[in-house]
């Protein structure tokens, strides 16, 4: 019987071998997707999660720091949602690729930049608030006025109500506030 096993596909010692190389390929790729200062910043946001030490990010782990947070109303199914989104049980590397996934469609910093440049020919780095409202909510995907209003909540405007857009490019592509550094 054995060999009727073997005649019709790889040996057995051969299948295994190349599921270690393709999960060796597959989490190799996602560390190649970030530079080390982004990795180690990752991490840090992991282990704070990662309440519990186990090294897994879990409903408990979850619940936590949202609890740390402020929301202390965190609904199991709004967090069994979450955990669905991964493949398996959250660990770094998981974590990571969960990250890479959703920034892999995120264009080049300078490609962002060009963007908004269409509407500072000038080159200072700003566009009033107002003009900018009104672009994203008559063009292309429109926003809405909650999703504007959003926006500014977390890229609020200067005391002369213009956008630094150059910042907004920094933290789309880089996660973090240039600012803040």
């Amino acid at each position: 019987m054995n060999g009727i096993g073997r005649a019709r596909g790889k040996p057995p010692s051969e299948a295994p071998k190349k599921a270690k190389k393709k999960a060796a390929e597959a989490s190799s790729n996602v560390f190649s997707m970030f530079e080390q200062a982004q990795i180690q910043e990752f991490k840090e946001a992991f282990t704070i999660m990662d309440q519990n030490r186990d090294g897994f990010i879990d409903k408990n782990d979850l619940r936590d720091t949202f609890c740390a947070l402020g929301r202390l109303n965190v609904g199991n199914d709004e967090l069994d949602e979450m955990l669905k989104m991964a493949p398996g049980p959250i660990n770094f590397t998981i974590f990571l690729s969960m990250f890479g996934e959703k920034l892999k469609g995120t264009d080049p910093e300078e490609t962002i930049i060009n963007a908004f440049k269409i509407f500072d020919p000038e080159g200072q780095g700003v566009l009033k608030g107002e003009d900018i409202k009104y672009y994203i909510m008559s063009q292309a995907d429109k926003f809405t006025e909650a999703e504007v209003e959003d926006m500014f909540t977390n890229f609020p405007l200067d005391v002369a109500g213009n956008l630094d857009y150059k910042n907004l490019c920094y933290v789309i592509t880089h996660g973090e506030d240039k600012e803040a550094e």
